[in-house]
């Protein structure tokens, strides 16, 4: 394992980032990278598809829950973001806070939210997406009049919260919210009752690696027992369904799930981006 650590060369770069860089490696002939980690599974799915990845089972996949990892092994789930509504609990107690997505529209939390934008994270345009293919880009609209302040990032939406100046999260990752409670902030996490998104961050061998036996140990070693149970330290969801979720929180198994229609996403990503814009630049 140390030597795996020691041998891997992580580039730390933001998700879209690091996609962009595999992809132009791969474009010229030379990939850098024998394995590729990724929060996006709409693009890994793509990726998959172009014969990019080596299939490879470590130990413990049959551990991860059904539609998480690729049934080849060309994917193979590391950690699990769950979407969450969260907020400060000294402003809004936690009786108070929305339980539902139709909640978000009241008028009572009118000027208290504040939500990612889809342009600028993955995560949240497959939830944008998979919303406006349920209930229609009128929630959004209606979402809207109730003076959502929109900002780019997960770590700036819980600024946000943690400063007060907007107390509610409406669908965001619930692991900042963990990571703040453990920190000693009072921001308490809701997973809407009728029902919410899970996306897995997920490990891919890239095909015709440089250093294949690494990158299969470094794969193996991801889904171990060892290394999962140290997501849940930092308010992170395990992909393993036999490690116990972050404390406090609830495990998968009893939280509702929507499932995720990547290929839909894949297709619909420049106009949920462009709509999304229209309605909340008004």
């Amino acid at each position: 394992v140390e030597h795996v650590r020691q041998q891997g060369q992580r580039h730390g770069s933001g998700g879209t980032q690091v996609l962009r860089r595999f992809m132009m490696e791969q474009e010229a002939g030379h990939a850098g990278a024998d394995v590729l980690v990724s929060s996006d599974p709409a693009a890994v799915i793509d990726l998959t598809a172009k014969g990019l990845f080596a299939p490879f089972k470590p130990d413990g996949f049959d551990r991860v829950p059904p539609g998480l990892n690729d049934p080849a092994g060309h994917f193979v789930a590391q950690r699990v973001s769950i979407i969450a509504i969260y907020g400060r609990t000294d402003l809004v107690p936690e009786s108070d806070m929305p339980r539902t997505w139709d909640d978000l529209l009241s008028p009572r939390f009118k000027g208290k939210l504040v939500m990612t934008n889809p342009s600028f994270t993955s995560l949240q345009l497959g939830v944008v997406a998979m919303m406006s293919k349920l209930r229609g880009w009128d929630y959004y609209q209606r979402l809207n009049r109730n003076d959502v302040v929109v900002v780019q990032s997960n770590e700036q939406a819980l600024n946000m919260v943690k400063t007060g100046e907007r107390p509610i999260a409406a669908g965001a990752d619930s692991q900042y919210a963990n990571e703040a409670r453990n920190a000693g902030h009072r921001i308490a996490n809701v997973f809407p009752s009728d029902g919410t998104f899970t996306i897995p961050a997920t490990t891919s061998v890239v095909k015709g690696a440089k250093n294949p036996n690494a990158a299969r140990l470094l794969a193996e070693f991801t889904l171990s027992l060892e290394a999962q149970q140290l997501w849940p330290q930092s308010g992170i969801y395990a992909a393993r369904a036999d490690v116990a979720p972050p404390p406090g929180s609830p495990p998968i198994a009893d939280i509702k799930v929507i499932p995720m229609d990547y290929a839909y996403i894949t297709s619909v990503t420049a106009q949920v981006k462009r709509r999304f814009s229209e309605i909340f630049s008004t």
